[in-house]
């Protein structure tokens, strides 16, 4: 699991489910008059609350955040299990709703006198969270500032091959190879130098290489984005993270055919702000 992949809409949801655990330990209701004296029930005590709410919520945070985690979610029945991470924080709110409004039948259930039964403090900071959780988990696909990283990208400290990762697949072009930049002037390898990059130097959008200048060049993304097959279908065989450097080893017009450290190759369609090697 990649944690650069996280973005700040998965912190939002993870700080959720951090305030949804805390509540979980406290008042399910509250009666006026004898709090004092009564041992008043958690929402660990309450099964539909307990099923419902709690578990839900813990169940759609883990879901969203670990399928944002992998190179490629895992799908079950044509669904990532991305969306069905959602589908279960939406879940646990409606759930949180609705016994805020049947509070006074859980306190039934427990003996507590219904009639003058309250929504206690752990149901309501519940449905707090689990309402915040269901927004972001919804809104992060479709709002800008959700959809940013949630770590910084971070450059390699000292040269390293292939960024640390196994080797295998298209290797960096070696000492005395013309090196090009994207789309832009081949630059005279040093004798002796190292066979990855030091520090990245940012390329603004260019103009497409003609096809017999092209060189193979390391890259990072300042934000995760989809690598599309090659055959032109649109659904994503993986996500380039930010801090991770991936080969390319063709142009497209403004498009760039990459490979993963695992040596997948796709199209990456969105080039802007890529920080070349």
């Amino acid at each position: 699991m990649n944690i650069r992949s996280l973005t700040r809409g998965d912190g939002v949801v993870i700080g959720a489910a951090v305030l949804l655990f805390i509540a979980s330990f406290l008042d399910l209701y509250s009666i006026d008059g004898v709090r004092d004296s009564l041992d008043l029930p958690s929402l660990w005590s309450s099964g539909p609350v307990l099923l419902g709410v709690v578990l839900a919520g813990f169940i759609g945070a883990a879901l969203v955040v670990v399928t944002r985690g992998l190179p490629q979610a895992p799908k079950v029945a044509g669904l990532d299990l991305g969306q069905f991470g959602v589908a279960f924080t939406v879940f646990a709110a409606w759930s949180a709703l609705g016994n805020i409004f049947d509070v006074a039948g859980g306190a039934d259930n427990f003996g507590g006198g219904g009639e003058g039964a309250d929504p206690g403090t752990g149901l309501i900071l519940a449905l707090i969270a689990t309402l915040v959780m269901a927004a972001a988990a919804v809104a992060t696909p479709l709002v800008p500032a959700l959809k940013g990283s949630l770590l910084p990208a971070a450059g390699p400290s000292a040269p390293q091959p292939y960024g640390g990762q196994p080797p295998g697949g298209y290797g960096y072009p070696g000492a005395g190879a013309q090196q090009a930049s994207f789309g832009g002037q081949p630059q005279q390898g040093q004798p002796g130098q190292q066979p990855f990059p030091g520090q990245p130097q940012p390329a603004g959008p260019a103009a497409p290489a003609p096809a017999g200048d092209f060189s193979p060049f390391w890259f990072a993304v300042p934000v995760p984005r989809p690598l599309f097959p090659e055959d032109g279908s649109p659904t994503p065989i993986a996500e380039l993270a930010p801090g991770t450097w991936y080969l390319a080893v063709e142009q497209r017009g403004q498009a760039l055919v990459a490979q993963t450290q695992d040596g997948r190759r796709g199209v990456l369609q969105d080039t802007s702000g890529i920080q070349r090697g």
